[in-house]
């Protein structure tokens, strides 16, 4: 059974806890917060290290094999080293690292298994290897990109950026909706002619970054120290399954 730290405690934070405290192969040791609260229906303990030597006391004294981080991208910055100091995996869902977080996370990947993925949802990676295979057959298409996410995110959505870049085309081919009711909602649209190819994801519930932050720790489990995506990890799997 996998010890797992959960960091982060917003709206994704709360529904990944809730999936990881459910399941039967993991075990939620504590949850870190940017502040001291109280909520009684938290899965696990919730617990405050605004510093690299907070952080590095509490894996001391309530050790994990993994940390799954689910609140800013510059979090890295504080845990990262205390973490890969002690060989704890690192799996970071946030969606816009910038290039110093990035270029931390694989130097700690010398030293521990490190997971930088934007969108850490199964199907949302499942879309990504789709669409690269479509972008390879045909690669002179049109090729658009959607985007639909609640009102009040306010910036371009970093699944989609990363979309973009796999399948070589500029930020500009994204169209962006932000509207009440919606979660998440990635579209790729290629048009060929005659016929139009539409590959999408839906969110439903913030708890499909649990189920996808699961499969990631599955997928990371017995792997050496290294960086890793969760799309090239889902990709080796499939090409692994198809040639079986």
């Amino acid at each position: 059974m996998q010890r797992i730290g959960l960091i982060g405690y917003g709206k994704a934070g709360k529904a990944v806890a809730a999936v990881l405290a459910r399941d039967a192969g993991v075990q939620l040791r504590w949850i870190l917060c940017r502040s001291a609260r109280q909520d009684e229906d938290a899965p696990a303990p919730l617990r405050v290290a605004p510093d690299e030597c907070a952080i590095a006391a509490l894996l001391d004294a309530e050790p994990v094999d993994a940390i799954v981080d689910f609140s800013a991208p510059d979090s890295i910055l504080v845990y990262g080293r205390a973490a890969a100091a002690r060989g704890v995996a690192i799996v970071s869902a946030n969606s816009a690292h910038d290039g110093a977080q990035l270029a931390l996370a694989r130097e700690l990947a010398g030293r521990t298994r490190v997971m930088c993925s934007p969108n850490i949802t199964v199907g949302i990676n499942f879309l990504l290897f789709a669409a690269r295979a479509l972008r390879k057959l045909a690669p002179q298409v049109d090729v658009a990109i959607v985007e639909e996410h609640f009102r009040d995110k306010s910036e371009v959505s970093g699944t989609a950026r990363r979309l973009a870049d796999a399948l070589d085309l500029p930020e500009d081919a994204i169209s962006s909706l932000r509207l009440g009711g919606v979660v998440g909602h990635h579209q790729v649209v290629f048009g060929f002619p005659f016929q139009t190819v539409r590959l999408v994801h839906d969110s439903i519930s913030r708890e499909a970054f649990g189920t996808g932050a699961l499969f990631a720790l599955g997928l990371l489990d017995g792997l050496p120290p290294g960086f890793y995506t969760m799309d090239a990890l889902l990709t080796q799997r499939v090409l692994g399954q198809l040639a079986a």
